[in-house]
């Protein structure tokens, strides 16, 4: 069976770097990204089974980049899971039509059972 892939929005280095470091040792492939501008060309090329995106990454934006993705005919099955210390966190995962979202600080185990939620849902 081929390892399930991720991919992970957020502007702080610290965060992308601990939470890949636990998917990876969880057996997953892990791709990271400050920024989200391109995250069509991103998903393009590493065809992730699931995505993390923070609220406040650079140039677009989480909500922007979402809608980006769940706009692309291609793209928009992937499920996205919000992540952000945002108080209006439903909200914000609503309007970027987000699969589901996690609040910042979070526990990693609530983060790896949301993972992994939808990864049996795609199987």
């Amino acid at each position: 069976m081929s390892k399930k892939k991720i991919l992970i929005f957020d502007d702080d280095k610290t965060i992308l770097e601990v939470i890949a470091i636990i998917f990876e040792e969880n057996g997953y492939l892990v791709e990271i990204s400050e920024t989200s501008h391109d995250i069509i060309e991103k998903v393009s090329l590493f065809k992730p089974d699931v995505i993390l995106m923070d609220n406040w990454i650079p140039r677009i934006g989480g909500v922007e980049a979402t809608k980006l993705l769940k706009n692309h005919e291609e793209f928009q099955s992937i499920p996205v899971i919000y992540v952000t210390a945002n108080n209006d966190i439903v909200a914000l995962a609503k309007e970027a039509q987000a699969d589901d979202y996690v609040a910042k600080p979070f526990n990693l185990e609530d983060l790896e059972d949301k993972v992994a939620k939808y990864l049996v849902e795609k199987v």
